[in-house]
């Protein structure tokens, strides 16, 4: 089988701009100026990097840690049940949050997160995300802070993988399907 080919959506110029731009929108926005960033894993790996990169450019110091929720486990479809496979190690109790990810398609796995948060009593979640297809949506969650909005595409690159691969590419890609 050969490999696809990926054509460029959002370039590596491009993400870095937004990512800038993201992160003054968050500054302006009220936060604290250390607050707690929870990256989502494994996909908002990448965007979470280069954004807390861009915070502290902000003036921002965030604290950072690391959430891995799944609704697939197996199989390719999701669940619709969301399942925590590594949970905070910092208590979020009066906290200013920032739940970062890479994609928000049907929103069930991040109005979870969020919630989830909320419930152990964060002051403020926000969500940041770099991509927004909201085409895809079927929970009622927006997100805070967009990069970009998405196509009804299937994307790879910067932390997005198709079959495990393709998340080292520096910039989004789709997939171009042939027959």
């Amino acid at each position: 089988m050969s490999e696809p080919k990926i054509e460029v959506l959002f370039s590596t110029d491009e993400i870095a701009a937004r990512n800038a731009a993201m992160a003054a929108e968050i500054h302006a926005s009220g936060f604290d100026d250390r607050p707690l960033v929870v990256a989502v894993l494994k996909g908002g790996f990448v965007f979470a990097a280069d954004l807390i990169r861009a915070l502290h450019g902000a003036g921002i110091a965030p604290e950072v840690d690391f959430m891995s929720l799944s609704s697939y486990r197996a199989g390719t479809t999701s669940s619709g049940t969301v399942t925590v496979l590594r949970d905070l190690e910092t208590d979020v109790a009066g906290r200013d949050v920032l739940l970062v990810d890479d994609i928000l398609e049907s929103g069930r796995t991040l109005a979870y997160a969020k919630q989830l948060l909320l419930d152990r009593g964060a002051k403020r979640v926000a969500l940041a995300v770099l991509l927004d297809k909201p085409v895809r949506r079927v929970a009622a969650i927006e997100a805070e802070f967009v990069g970009f909005t998405s196509p009804d595409l299937f994307v790879v690159g910067y932390g997005m993988d198709m079959g495990h691969a393709y998340r080292q590419l520096p910039y989004i890609g789709h997939v171009i399907v042939s027959n």
